[in-house]
């Protein structure tokens, strides 16, 4: 190889490498945002009944830390839990709960919910996945009403 060919691919492998590490250093930019967003929206709207700490109430409102309810539900189902609400007997860490969640009020975004559905995956012991505004649309979209018009019941 010639001297100015080698000088081409060492200017082009460069700038290549340059615009990958910048695009990852940029999703990693828009996940730090999109945490921090959810992390808003959970302070907003679910720490009330869940707590700070995602602890929950004991025999009210069931933990989201390190939560075996989270992990043994399909990602649709937890989604379609904070899109449309949740009543009835669930087990959480091997806890009974009987009470009612409301669904996040509709001013929140397919976003917002995809936000606050990855900060509680990724927080407290949790280790879930991170969620979209896609699965969001089709969690949506399989979403079956409960039988007489009540909230979604467990799975």
């Amino acid at each position: 190889m010639n001297y100015s060919v080698v000088a081409c691919l060492r200017k082009y492998t460069t700038k290549a490498l340059l615009v990958a590490f910048g695009v990852v250093s940029m999703s990693n930019y828009a996940f730090s945002q999109d945490k921090a967003k959810g992390e808003k929206t959970y302070k907003a709207y679910c720490q009330t009944c869940h707590q700070a700490n995602g602890q929950g109430t004991p025999g009210v409102y069931p933990p989201l830390a390190k939560s075996d309810y989270l992990t043994s539900q399909p990602k649709d189902k937890v989604i379609q839990s904070v899109v449309y609400g949740l009543s009835g007997e669930i087990t959480v860490n091997g806890k009974k709960y009987n009470g009612v969640m409301n669904p996040l009020p509709s001013n929140y975004t397919d976003k917002d919910v995809a936000d606050v559905v990855s900060y509680i995956y990724g927080s407290w012991g949790n280790s879930g996945t991170a969620v979209t505004e896609a699965d969001v649309k089709a969690a949506k979209a399989s979403y079956k009403k409960p039988e007489g018009g009540g909230r979604r019941r467990k799975g």
